[in-house]
C-alpha cells in the first residue's frame, strides 16, 4: 500500500485520506475517513462517476460515527484502467471483497448509488456473511428495463456516440454543468466546485470507457442483465432504500416495488430530488442515513 495523502474534501470537516491498495495487479485508489465505529463502504455509480464525485460530502459527515471507505472501481477515478478487466457487477463484487480482505475488514455496511446500489445488493446476496447493513441509493438492479429501453439498447451498441459526448464535455465546462441536469432536479443546486470536479474527472485518460463496456454487457435486447427484484426476499439484514421522487433514470415505481418485496426494509423518498441525492440534497441525505445507523 502506498503512503496515504490527507486532504479535506469538505471545508471545516475531518481529514479524508487517499490511499492505494493492489488487488490482482490492479492499483485500487480509495478514500478513508474516521477512526472509530463500524466500517462503512461507499460505492460510486457508473458513467463519469468516482468515489470523490459521489461521496466527497458524505465521507467527512459519516466519519463522525464510522470508519468510512470509498474505493474507485477499476477504470474509475484514480484506480488503474485495465483493458482486459470484465466490467460487470460480479467482477466489481470480487474487487470489493478483496478490498475488504486487504484492509482486514471482516464485515462492513454498504451504501451504493446507482450502479453502486446494484453492487451493494449483489454483495448482500452473494457475500452475506460480510454484511452488516445495506443502503441502496437510486439503485440500479431493481428495474427490468431501462427507460426507453429499445432506444437505450441501440445507443449502447454505438459507443462512438457516447465517446463523442464525452469529448464535447471535455472541452466546455458549461456543457459539463448542463449534463449534470440529467441527474439533478434543479440546476441551481449544482455548485461550481462540483462542475470543476466533474470537469477534472472527465479529462483523465480513458474516463468513461469502463461504463461503456459495462453497458454493452448490461443492456440486452429485451431487458437488463442485472435485476435483483425476485431475489430481494433472500436479504435478511437491515436495508434502507433512498430514492429521489424525480429520478428519471430509475423511476420511483421500481424502488417502491423493491421495498414491498423486501419485508422489513425501509424506504426514504426525498421530495423534489433526482438521481444523485447525496450531492443534490446532502444535508437531507446525511440526516436520513445517520438516523438509519443510529438504531
Amino acid at each position: 500500500m502506498s503512503k496515504s495523502r490527507s486532504s479535506r474534501l469538505a471545508p471545516n470537516e475531518v481529514d479524508v485520506h487517499d490511499n492505494h491498495v493492489t488487488i490482482d495487479n490492479c492499483q485500487i485508489h480509495y478514500h478513508h475517513a474516521g477512526d472509530t465505529g463500524s466500517p462503512l463502504i461507499l460505492l460510486h455509480g457508473g458513467g463519469l462517476d468516482s468515489a470523490r464525485l459521489s461521496w466527497a460530502l458524505a465521507l467527512p459527515a459519516l466519519a463522525r460515527s464510522h470508519r468510512v471507505f470509498a474505493p474507485d472501481m477499476p477504470g474509475y477515478g484514480d484506480s488503474d484502467r485495465l483493458p482486459q478487466f470484465e466490467h460487470t457487477i460480479e467482477s466489481y463484487g470480487r474487487v470489493v471483497i478483496a478490498f475488504m480482505d486487504a484492509l482486514g475488514l471482516a464485515q462492513a455496511s454498504f451504501c451504493g448509488v446507482s450502479m453502486g446500489g446494484a453492487l451493494t445488493l449483489h454483495i448482500g446476496l452473494t457475500y452475506s456473511q460480510r454484511v452488516l447493513r445495506l443502503v441502496p441509493v437510486s439503485s440500479y438492479g431493481l428495474q427490468r428495463k431501462a427507460p426507453a429501453h429499445a432506444l437505450s439498447y441501440w445507443f449502447v451498441r454505438m459507443p462512438f456516440l457516447t465517446r463523442l459526448t464525452y469529448a464535447a464535455l471535455r472541452r466546455n465546462r458549461a456543457w459539463t454543468r448542463a449534463s449534470l441536469g440529467s441527474i439533478f432536479a434543479h440546476l441551481s443546486r449544482i455548485s461550481d466546485d462540483l462542475v470543476n470536479d466533474v470537469f477534472e474527472e472527465i479529462r483523465k485518460p480513458a474516463t468513461g470507457e469502463a461504463f461503456i463496456a459495462f453497458q454493452q454487457r448490461e443492456v440486452l435486447p429485451n431487458g437488463l442483465r442485472t435485476n435483483y427484484l425476485d431475489r430481494l426476499p433472500e436479504i435478511k439484514f437491515p436495508t434502507l432504500f433512498i430514492h429521489g421522487d424525480r429520478d428519471n433514470l430509475v423511476p420511483i415505481a421500481w424502488v417502491r416495488e423493491a421495498h414491498r418485496r423486501l419485508a422489513g426494509s425501509q424506504l426514504q423518498v426525498i421530495p423534489d430530488c433526482d438521481h444523485w441525492p447525496q450531492r443534490e440534497l446532502p444535508e437531507t441525505f446525511h440526516a436520513i442515513i445517520t438516523e438509519f445507523f443510529r438504531h
